[in-house]
């Protein structure tokens, strides 16, 4: 059983390496499917997805002061949630955490 919990911490830590760590942890979730993991992507995926989709208008911005504070805003978003992984509990990301169990539900 310790194996299969530290594979699923594995996935969960993987998850939040970029998009392409959240894709490849998905792509390993779907053989042996556990809560944990499946928590871990969506709010791994969650994060990415709305990092990039702010990034292209905080882009516009001319201040450095702005995209400053959204970059420093959103590593602390995922260094949370990466910590989290890490320590094996299954807290959701401040502020949108909820949201992104919810839309991306039937993901993992």
């Amino acid at each position: 059983m310790k194996n299969n919990a530290d594979q699923s911490r594995t996935v969960a830590i993987i998850s939040y390496l970029t998009i392409i760590g959240t894709i490849i942890a998905l792509t390993m979730n779907m053989e042996s499917k556990t809560r944990f993991a499946g928590f871990h992507i969506r709010q791994a995926l969650g994060i990415n997805l709305t990092f990039y989709v702010l990034a292209y208008f905080v882009g516009y911005a001319d201040s450095w002061m702005v995209s400053s504070a959204f970059f420093i805003f959103f590593f602390v978003l995922w260094a949370y949630s990466l910590v989290g992984a890490i320590q094996n509990d299954m807290k959701t990301t401040p502020i949108l955490g909820e949201y992104f169990q919810k839309w991306f539900k039937n993901l993992a």
